[in-house]
């Protein structure tokens, strides 16, 4: 064997073991990521005695039904009689209106500043831009007060509206339809297509993978929201789940049922991973895709 051949092997050794111990790093961070996932879980299948004796199950119980239908009918701990099914549909609801809304105005925006030639284009773009450093937890007091001199309390459209305008969305299709070839413009005007046929029948279907990587960063987005529901919306009708969740938890010396808040969590999170699970494909092409 001579020393090439050594060193050779010497190299696919290391290799090999950079391999491994980065697939270890890796499953350590799965761990430790998924473990609370898990807990969740599996305390979701357990009656409240177990839990409320301090014991921390790390095997599925024989309680799921019973916890997942209390859950999805009635509630539970301090929103007792507030049902985590009319919630879900509250952020749904949300979500997919702060999503859409987001998107379409975005859309047009970005269309706007980018193949129309007006005074202070630019300034108009930069200012959308600065509202970044804007997020609704900055300005919260006078959109506050905006709804309540407009009196949308307790509505899903105080609940969206002040969350729709999206400078980040309106970047990104800006920088998305800076790339479309200057060849497509001038076919659309050669054929006599106006300004809203050359939207529809051309940067829509372009923007395909890119309304659907956004849907999914917005829907999220949507349904996360906690502060602002907690400020507009009083009706238990109206609650969202992720509020909900929060207020189930009872304060001091309350006795908190978590089998029923675990149940509650787990359903929480179904929607998001669905989103997610169901969207990768479309996602990840609307990140990563450039051809036109």
């Amino acid at each position: 064997m001579d020393a090439g051949q050594t060193l050779a092997r010497g190299a696919e050794a290391r290799q090999r073991w950079a391999r491994w111990l980065a697939h270890a790093a890796l499953a350590l961070g799965v761990l430790v990521f998924a473990l609370p996932i898990w807990i969740t879980l599996v305390g979701s299948t357990h009656d409240a005695a177990t839990i409320g004796r301090g014991d921390v199950p790390l095997l599925p119980g024989g309680h799921a039904l019973e916890n997942y239908a209390t859950a999805w009918n009635s509630g539970g701990g301090t929103l007792r009689g507030n049902p985590a099914g009319g919630m879900l549909l509250n952020s749904a609801i949300m979500a997919l209106l702060i999503a859409g809304g987001k998107i379409a105005i975005s859309l047009l925006s970005a269309y706007a500043v980018v193949f129309f030639r007006f005074p202070l284009r630019m300034a108009a773009f930069w200012t959308i831009f600065i509202t970044l450093m804007l997020p609704v937890e900055v300005r919260i007091i006078p959109t506050y007060q905006v709804i309540v001199n407009l009196d949308l309390f307790n509505s899903f459209t105080g609940l969206t509206l002040p969350l729709i305008a999206s400078a980040t969305a309106t970047l990104l299709f800006r920088q998305f339809f800076l790339t479309i070839p200057d060849e497509y413009v001038e076919a659309a005007q050669i054929d006599g297509a106006g300004p809203m046929r050359f939207f529809r029948d051309i940067l829509l279907p372009l923007s395909v993978t890119n309304i659907a990587a956004l849907g999914v960063i917005l829907f999220i987005y949507g349904w996360n929201q906690y502060l602002w529901p907690l400020l507009v919306i009083n009706d238990r009708s109206m609650q969202t789940i992720v509020v909900g969740l929060a207020k189930m938890i009872g304060n001091g010396d309350s006795q908190n049922e978590w089998n029923t808040i675990m149940a509650t969590a787990v359903l929480a999170m179904t929607p998001p991973v669905l989103v997610v699970v169901l969207m990768q494909r479309w996602f990840i092409k609307g990140l990563t895709e450039t051809e036109k």
